[in-house]
This record gives structure tokens, C-alpha cells and sequence, in this order.
């Protein structure tokens, strides 16, 4: 089980687990323009049937090798703010949650802080798959703790660059893209407050090692040798990550619903982590629900990693599939091990 030390009450847990007067202003979609199919892969030993039988995937975005994290998550976070009608000088804050930075210094946040004009503090956060959620949570506090009012937040990733093209296990689930939203404060109160109803994070770094990029850090600087290994490309044993994401979210659901004291039909919508459609079809089995409440894109996006759960979100607000009071449980899950959930009332 994922959740193993002793659960407190139900009271303790919404004490400790609610963020109310938080809203979600506006979203915004960047990904690149060429669309890459799975015929287009053209990757000795996987075919396109292939990829659909074990993912669900049919294609996803590549950037070109001019286009960094930075830039797709400049386009979305324009529009994000184009559609809010907020000026990017009143920012108060900007959390970028990548995995795939422009450099490691300076951080692809600071440059996305110049690009738009703001002047305001910008930080990155990795936590791969699961950073977007972590992102969302950090910035929840500082908007209910009355420190910043507006603040933006993108999961951005270029995740063609770390993924290894000889790789046919491993090449074909990701693409690359940003999705980003404006978290502010809401006036709403009572029982219509908007905001985090329930949240969890956690880790499991004993399980690091099963999805990891060796090399080019501090442990293991480029060499000829890591080259020659293709230790710069991300490595990943598939069949323990996979039953381990089957795990995870349910307890996740399980958890989130316990918090805050609701049930599955409470539900208007869930978007989990688009890592792979044969984990979202088993946890779907898993906890029950109707898998028409169910938000997948993973067919035409791939794994974006910290991007997933921001596009997914932007996406559902286009087609209406979110609206003012709709409870949304979103739950991220990935490299580190790392994972993160909320409920989310609109």
C-alpha cells in the first residue's frame, strides 16, 4: 500500500488538508506545431500497433531543436494571461514545475519571468510527473496565506531531449508541451468556496532508481563513457513502474475522498497523470467510477510529464467539461518516486 503509516481522523485531515478561498482564474495551452504519429517514430523493433496495445498512444508533440522548455511555456502562459486580462507586471509570483530545464542555471522560471516582462520572484520545482501537483499546493498556500494574490503556475517539459531514440521501450510515451494556469483568491465562501478540498504529496525515493536519468548531473558528469552508454537518456524499468502507478491510484482517490468527505459521485471529473492509458483503464476498474468522468488526451499527447495535468486542465475548461463549483480530482505520479493529489473545487 502506498499510505502506510496511521491515518489521523477525518477532522485532523481536513485540518490539515483543506485550502479553501483558492480559484482558478484561467488557463492556457503551448505545444509545439509538429505532430509526430506513430508511423512517423520509425524506431527499429516497435511498430504503431505496438504502441497502441501497450499505451494507448497515437502520437504526440515534438519541439523543434530550437524550442525549449521555456519557450512552450511562454506560449502558454501568454495566453493564460491574455485570457484573464491580467498584465504580467501583476504577477506577485511564477512557479514553473519542469523537469527538462532550459540550463541548470538559471532557472527556466527567470527566464520565462524576462520573457513576459514581470517583476516578480520566479522559481522552478522537479518533481517530474507529479511536479505540476506540487506546484499547485505551494502556491495554494502562499495565495491563502494573504503573501502574493496572483500567481502563475506552468508545468512546462521538452521531454524529446531525455528521451533516448533507441530506445523503442521508452521513446514512444513521451512528447513534449505546456499547459499553465493563474491561481488567485476567491471571494466566494461557505460551502462554495473554491480551492484545494483535500491534497496529499509524498515520495518514495527507495524507487528512484526505477525511473532515472543517470548522468550529467553532480553524481555523474559527462563523460565519453556516459555517452557512449546513453546515460544522459532517462531509463526506466516499465513493468515495476507500471504496477506501481496501478497501486497508487487508487489510494490516492481513496485517500482524497476520506479527507474530504465525499464520495465518488461527488466527483464531477478526474484527470490523473497521462503517463499511459493501461494505468488509467486499471485504476479506473479499480476504484469503480464511470469512465465518462474520466479526462484522457493521452492519445494525442503522450506523456507530457509535468505538463500532463495543466494541458489536460486547459483542455477540460474548453470543452466545458469544467465548470464554476465542479469538484475535480486531479493526481500526478512519477520519476522520484514521487506522487500528489487534490480535489479541486472550481
Amino acid at each position: 500500500m502506498v499510505v502506510t503509516e496511521e491515518r489521523p481522523s477525518v477532522n485532523e485531515q481536513k485540518l490539515k488538508t483543506q485550502i479553501l478561498g483558492i480559484k482558478i482564474v484561467a488557463t492556457g495551452l503551448g505545444v509545439p506545431q509538429h505532430s509526430v504519429g506513430n508511423d512517423d517514430l520509425n524506431i527499429p523493433g516497435c511498430d504503431s500497433e505496438w504502441i497502441v496495445q501497450r499505451t494507448g498512444i497515437l502520437s504526440r508533440f515534438h519541439a523543434s531543436e530550437n524550442q525549449s522548455a521555456s519557450d512552450l511555456a511562454g506560449e502558454a502562459a501568454e495566453r493564460c494571461l491574455l485570457k484573464a486580462g491580467v498584465s504580467a507586471t501583476e504577477l506577485d509570483l511564477i512557479i514553473v514545475a519542469t523537469m527538462t530545464p532550459d540550463h541548470f542555471t538559471p532557472s527556466t522560471s527567470c527566464i520565462l519571468q524576462a520573457r513576459l516582462g514581470a517583476r516578480c520572484p520566479a522559481f522552478d520545482m522537479n518533481a517530474a510527473c507529479s511536479g505540476f501537483m506540487y506546484a499547485l499546493v505551494v502556491a495554494s498556500q502562499f495565495i491563502k496565506t494573504g503573501c502574493y494574490q496572483k500567481i502563475l503556475v506552468v508545468g512546462a517539459e521538452k521531454m524529446s531531449m531525455v528521451v533516448d531514440n533507441q530506445d523503442p521501450k521508452t521513446f514512444p510515451l513521451f512528447g513534449d508541451g505546456a499547459g499553465a494556469i493563474l491561481i488567485t483568491s476567491d471571494s466566494r465562501t461557505g460551502s462554495a468556496a473554491g480551492g484545494l478540498l483535500g491534497f496529499k504529496l509524498a515520495s518514495e525515493g527507495e524507487l528512484g532508481g526505477t525511473l532515472i536519468v543517470p548522468a550529467c548531473g553532480s553524481r555523474m558528469p559527462v563523460s565519453q563513457e556516459v555517452l557512449q552508454r546513453r546515460d544522459q537518456f532517462l531509463k526506466m524499468e516499465g513493468r515495476t513502474v507500471f504496477k506501481w502507478a496501478v497501486r497508487v491510484i487508487p489510494d490516492v482517490v481513496q485517500l482524497l475522498l476520506d479527507q474530504s468527505q465525499l464520495n465518488l459521485e461527488d466527483i464531477d471529473l478526474f484527470i490523473f497523470h497521462q503517463a499511459n492509458r493501461r494505468i488509467i483503464d486499471a485504476a479506473v476498474e479499480t476504484i469503480g467510477c464511470s469512465p465518462d468522468r474520466v479526462f484522457v488526451n493521452l492519445d494525442r499527447y503522450g506523456n507530457t510529464s509535468a505538463a500532463s495535468i495543466p494541458i489536460s486542465l486547459h483542455e477540460a475548461v474548453e470543452q466545458g467539461r469544467i465548470k464554476p463549483g465542479s469538484n475535480v480530482l486531479l493526481a500526478g505520479f512519477g520519476a522520484g518516486l514521487t506522487w500528489g493529489g487534490c480535489i479541486f473545487r472550481w
